[in-house]
């Protein structure tokens, strides 16, 4: 029951990395720090619709 999501930059909202994630396990939003290669640094991105 995976399901793929979407990682977009908080910062320029470009939508940059995808990931798998099981929602039984998991059912809240994705949020990680990664490397934005548009801002040229690191920044928080989250899970979009």
């Amino acid at each position: 029951m995976r399901e793929i999501v979407v990682l977009a930059c908080t910062e320029c909202k470009r939508r940059n990395y995808t990931y798998t994630k099981n929602k039984q396990i998991h059912p809240d939003r994705l949020e990680y720090k990664k490397y934005c290669r548009f801002c040229n640094k690191h920044t928080v991105h989250k899970q979009t619709r």
